[in-house]
């Protein structure tokens, strides 16, 4: 084992940091701003995956491909998408290279190899998939189309941090097309719907929905829904966004169709997508000093089993035995890893495990087995304790059940702890550094005010909460009318 972990006190930043790498879960490459996804870490992004894939497909959606390569053309097409991605672009301007007649070995760019047009490496995926539903919807009949897309992305960050804000990163959106306008905003609402649900069930994440202010919004969007978490520094971070694109693709492309009495008209649209980004949420909403605390429901182990003997005799009785336990854990759907490993010592074993968040871990000893018993070690609480083999399974299957649960009441009641009501601008700028949290506070809704805001206290508006106070009040900053409260929160 590795030296232990800065505590979270003491420097979180550092603390995310060290605990991405020496997990297991990602680390550094060689392309600056990229990250490599190791298999531990890319284990818990598949189970991510699967997940949502199956609850849009449950939803109507089907996954289809589109290319990597927008034509610039294309992507200046909705003005309002391409000034709000065009500082991040990566741009193709060549297609071919050549050796370098000066200095043997090099390569250098082929000025004859020049593109037409350039090629912008997606940042996201709008332009090329409404160019593409043109040729698709002619008549009502064509719509609604329901596509989601398992991609990579590439937006050029200036400060990188692994899962959370890296150059290239993979993600899913949805696109889809609608007849009207209360279609597609049923749409929007249901992908957000489905995003809380996998936050909170699933990731044993709480988070708020709401709408995000204009100045927030999506580029290119009518409005932007989102679901808002907030991290163990009291920062939020954005875990998904539903978008509104109204109309706005649609007449960037041409896109109309013809209704039931021959009408043309523009379609409406949706787009909605989380990343890779649910990586930094998960790690850091449960994790500990120890390392990785992963909920049940997402662990690519769920239960380790590890054996600790003296003898031949003892150690084949304990293989024997925790082959029947393999079997049984997996009759159940519980995944369950048995390391006989004899290059390790038990002691750097539990530690390992420890630090890679595996929510149960039972210890095989021949002690044990001779009183018919097994130790357990929760991960969440650190417990441990005894109990008969014969009840060891059904036991585990609820052990389960309730560390799932467990690690999101903990969480809820974190959040809880760090949401404050604020009326004063004063006391909220001395306090927002000092006791970071959601701060519920009025905004007179302006753009101005917001900014001014964000320029003193590097604290945003996370969301306007769907089911937020909605009385009238005073703007902390201005003193204007307000309809109700918003969240202002620094973030990732």
């Amino acid at each position: 084992m590795s030296e232990k972990l800065t505590k979270r006190s003491e420097d979180y930043s550092k603390w995310y940091n060290e605990l991405v790498i020496k997990a297991d879960l990602a680390e550094h490459s060689g392309v600056k701003g990229c990250m490599v996804i190791k298999p531990y870490g890319f284990a818990i992004w598949e189970k991510m995956k699967e997940i949502l894939d199956k609850k849009f497909k449950e939803t109507g959606h089907s996954n289809a491909y589109f290319p990597l390569f927008v034509p610039k053309s294309l992507f200046e097409a909705e003005e309002k998408n391409a000034e709000g991605f065009a500082k991040e672009c990566a741009i193709v301007t060549h297609y071919r290279l050549k050796s370098d007649p000066n200095n043997k070995g090099k390569l250098i760019v082929d000025p004859e190899a020049k593109l037409e047009e350039e090629l912008i490496v997606r940042p996201t995926s709008e332009a090329i998939i409404w160019n593409t539903y043109k040729s698709w919807i002619q008549s009502y009949r064509d719509l609604p189309i329901l596509i989601n897309q398992w991609a990579n992305v590439v937006r050029w960050e200036m400060r990188t941090r692994l899962f959370l804000r890296t150059s290239e990163f993979l993600w899913q959106e949805g696109h889809t097309a609608h007849a009207s306008k209360d279609e597609a905003m049923i749409e929007t609402t249901k992908m957000l719907e489905v995003y809380s649900e996998f936050a909170e069930k699933y990731m044993a994440m709480p988070v708020i929905k709401g709408v995000k202010s204009e100045n927030e919004r999506f580029a290119g969007a009518d409005e932007t829904f989102c679901i808002e978490a907030m991290m163990q520094d009291g920062k939020a971070l954005q875990a998904g966004t539903s978008h509104f694109l109204g109309q706005n693709f649609a007449k960037a492309f041409d896109v109309k169709y013809a209704d039931k009495e021959g009408k043309l008209s523009y379609v409406w649209a949706t787009s909605w997508g989380v990343s890779t980004r649910l990586m930094g949420a998960l790690i850091m909403t449960h994790s500990d000093d120890d390392g990785l605390v992963l909920p049940p429901l997402l662990s690519p182990i769920q239960v380790v089993i590890i054996p600790i003997y003296k003898s031949e005799e003892e150690r084949k009785k304990i293989e024997d035995l925790a082959s029947e336990m393999t079997t049984q854990f997996n009759s159940k759907n519980i995944s369950v890893k048995f390391d006989n490993d004899d290059n390790r010592r038990p002691g750097w074993k539990f530690a390992e495990y420890e630090l890679k968040g595996v929510p149960v871990r039972i210890t095989l000893g021949a002690r044990d087995l001779l009183e018919n018993k097994v130790e357990i070690a929760r991960r969440d609480t650190k417990e441990k304790y005894s109990i008969n083999i014969d009840v060891l399974y059904s036991h585990v299957e609820n052990l389960l059940i309730e560390i799932q649960n467990s690690l999101f009441l903990k969480a809820i009641d974190f959040r809880k702890q760090h949401t404050f009501i604020i009326d004063d601008y004063t006391e909220f700028k001395n306090v927002i550094d000092k006791n970071p949290g959601f701060y519920l506070a009025h905004w007179d809704g302006t753009a101005e005010t917001e900014e001014k805001i964000k320029s003193e206290t590097q604290a945003t508006i996370r969301c306007i909460p769907l089911d937020g106070d909605q009385t009238e009040g005073k703007c902390m900053f201005s003193g204007k009318k307000s309809v109700g409260r918003v969240i202002f929160a620094k973030a990732y």
